[in-house]
């Protein structure tokens, strides 16, 4: 997150020194900050800025394919005249640990369509989730382990 204020201020800079408060120009000097952390920070041992923004981006891609797989799952469901549902919850136990990663993990599971966060346990160790269809609940634990906490895990730590 700082090195993206830091980024944005670069931009700023650039705008402010080539005197020109275009949005071209915005953009231009952002990418040429992203490149001049990216150079400054990868000899120092860090992930580096856009080594991180890749990992976000790779996050915000598998959640739209997340998204668009369990629309589709939920249309066919509740378009089919025998609707065998077995709605339910389960509890998911978390790898994530920060506030942030399971405020993200949770809201990430609500916004998918058939699934709900319900509540996290007092020692933040356990996260309910209401599925529309806990039939294999292992599964979907699996998938959300596999899926969006790891991917969470890659990007913020």
């Amino acid at each position: 997150m700082i090195a993206f204020v830091f980024n944005l201020l670069l931009s700023i800079a650039w705008v402010t020194v080539t005197g020109s408060a275009s949005l071209h120009n915005l953009v231009f000097g952002f990418l040429l900050g992203a490149l001049a952390l990216a150079i400054i920070r990868e000899p120092f041992g860090g992930k580096g800025y856009i080594g991180r923004a890749r990992l976000v981006l790779s996050l915000a891609a598998l959640f739209l394919k997340e998204l668009s797989l369990s629309a589709w799952k939920v249309t066919v469901t509740v378009l089919s005249p025998d609707m065998q549902l077995k709605p339910g919850i389960f509890a998911f136990p978390l790898t994530v640990t920060s506030d942030f990663e399971i405020t993200l993990l949770a809201n990430l599971i609500t916004l998918t369509p058939g699934t709900l966060s319900v509540d996290v346990s007092t020692d933040r160790r356990t996260l309910y989730i209401h599925a529309l269809d806990c039939s294999d609940p292992e599964t979907t634990k699996r998938d959300i382990a596999n899926g969006f906490e790891r991917k969470i895990m890659e990007a913020f730590r």
